[in-house]
């Protein structure tokens, strides 16, 4: 199954069985935002709670807020999104699609990259154990001249895109010849500038109403807390805070399923630091949040740092986390060396110091600022493509399976009575009621057994409690793993504890 189909397969999937719906779609939906269904609520839910213990309950230093979508207007001017929060816009004439330039560039970049990939598969095949790949890429001809053409494109873009250069920038995508990728045209545009902030109104009558966003990040409502977490939690530096909401962009292109969406959630924390430590601290949480990602049993090459082609009007570093999404490495995570822009930013046009005082050097500073910002729904959109699997079994039968991490699993446990008479289904009921206040359980008494397998094996469910006539003979229950399909009797009174050593395994 090649990877386009693989996708496809995914967003199909999660439609069927309750995870993602698209908004709206009784009206024939609305481009580019989605609903989560009563499964994908849950994996969504278990996903930022394990998050937020990560950084959070498992950090002294580190503590959460709950900052507002709406704030005042004179924010986004101090943070820069006013004036600079823009992507480069470009449309083919021809099949009247409309692109990110740069994006439209970096997937030029990333079919370099492949040709790259097959010079090296190819070669290692040819030559078999005594292969080096580190020193065929450095020295093959042809290697070297796709890695030398990548980084003259890079350079290019990141010139156009420091300058403001847009007439060279759509030069540059004509001398690549790169094409509208649906249609094949190069009838391409001028390239132009988008702000993607939201605006609205807020005011009790037309005439008195103010201006304001929609949040584009969530990063500033800590910025503008900082000062009250910091006095009200006696913090001291280094500290964190996190936050996890709601964040709204105006997206030139929105594709991808919940990839790229208008309505998206970011889970994200600041990380205040003392002025010439922020290097330290920058590698300590790019370090740090490559582990997380790794402890959900994906395997690292699907990972890999990213480190930015143009920085930030506040950063002095910024690197991504990107994963290997059936369309390509993208980016997962941000991390920012964020320096004191915000901060400062905030005093000059709040007229408020927002200053730490050092207790061991006794001055007073505006502390340095690392962040880690991950989107909630690309991790989301993560965890479903690498879970999802179409496995042969060995009567030659297929299943869809959903392996999903234990912990981030919608439902832990289903519990099925073998039939639905002669008192299965009570004992069952009964079953759940006691497993309930530890677990989240499903009961599922439809269809026949093995259907009712398939069934929770597609949705992720980790293990099954099948309640039989001997159950009522003798108090023992089959327990069935999802990934290994294999069962074993337990009885009763012991069930919570078997369900808890195998969860955690």
């Amino acid at each position: 199954m090649n990877q386009d189909d693989q996708f496809k397969n995914v967003i199909s999937h999660a439609k069927e069985y309750g995870f993602v719906f698209q908004s709206s779609e009784i009206y024939d939906g609305l481009s580019a935002v989605y609903d989560y269904g009563q499964l994908g609520a849950e994996l969504k839910n278990n996903i930022k709670q394990y998050w937020w213990k990560s950084m959070v309950q498992m950090h002294e230093n580190i503590v959460g807020i709950d900052s507002a979508i709406f704030m005042h207007p004179t924010t986004w001017k101090a943070s820069g999104h006013v004036d600079a929060f823009s992507d480069p816009l470009i449309d083919n004439k021809d099949s009247k699609k409309r692109y990110r330039a740069d994006v439209l560039v970096e997937d030029h970049l990333a079919k370099i990259e492949v040709k790259i990939s097959k010079e090296i598969t190819k070669a290692a095949k040819r030559f078999g154990e005594s292969f080096d790949a580190e020193m065929f890429a450095q020295t093959n001809p042809r290697v070297v001249g796709y890695k030398e053409k990548m980084a003259a494109i890079e350079a290019r873009m990141k010139r156009c895109l420091e300058e403001e250069d847009l007439a060279d920038f759509k030069q540059l995508i004509i001398d690549e010849e790169i094409v509208d990728p649906v249609g094949g045209s190069r009838n391409w545009t001028d390239v132009r500038q988008f702000n993607l902030m939201f605006s609205t109104e807020m005011g009790s009558v037309a005439e008195g109403a103010n201006t304001i966003y929609l949040r584009p990040e969530t990063a500033q409502g800590i910025f503008v807390n900082y000062l009250n977490v910091q006095k009200t939690g006696r913090m001291k530096l280094p500290f964190g805070i996190a936050q996890i909401g709601k964040a709204f962009r105006n997206e030139i292109v929105a594709r991808q399923f919940i990839f790229r969406m208008r309505e998206f959630e970011q889970m994200e924390m600041q990380f205040f630091v003392k002025p010439g430590t922020e290097m330290e601290w920058y590698q300590h949480w790019k370090d740090e949040r490559m582990k997380w990602h790794h402890s959900l049993g994906i395997s690292k090459d699907n990972y890999r740092f990213h480190d930015h082609i143009k920085l930030a009007h506040y950063a002095n570093a910024a690197a991504d986390i990107e994963y290997n999404y059936p369309f390509g490495f993208k980016e997962l995570e941000g991390i920012h060396s964020r320096t004191d822009f915000d901060l400062k930013q905030h005093e000059k046009h709040s007229g408020k110091k927002l200053q730490y005082f050092d207790p061991e050097t006794h001055e007073h500073y505006v502390p340095y600022v690392v962040e880690t910002s991950v989107g909630l729904d690309r991790m989301f959109l993560a965890m479903l493509c690498h879970s999802y699997n179409n496995e042969k079994l060995e009567d030659g039968s297929e299943r869809i399976v959903l392996r999903l991490p234990v912990n981030l699993a919608p439902y832990k446990v289903a519990v099925m009575p073998l039939t639905k008479k002669e008192g299965l289904p009570e004992k069952a009921r009964e079953i759940v009621d006691n497993l309930k206040s530890d677990f989240m359980c499903q009961y599922d008494e439809k269809d026949a057994i093995g259907r009712r397998y398939r069934r929770q094996d597609a949705i992720g469910t980790p293990l099954a409690v099948t309640v039989d006539h001997q159950t009522l003979e003798d108090g023992t229950v089959t327990i069935r793993d999802r990934d290994t399909m294999k069962q074993e009797r337990v009885h009763m009174n012991v069930l919570g504890g078997r369900l808890f050593a195998a969860l955690r395994k």
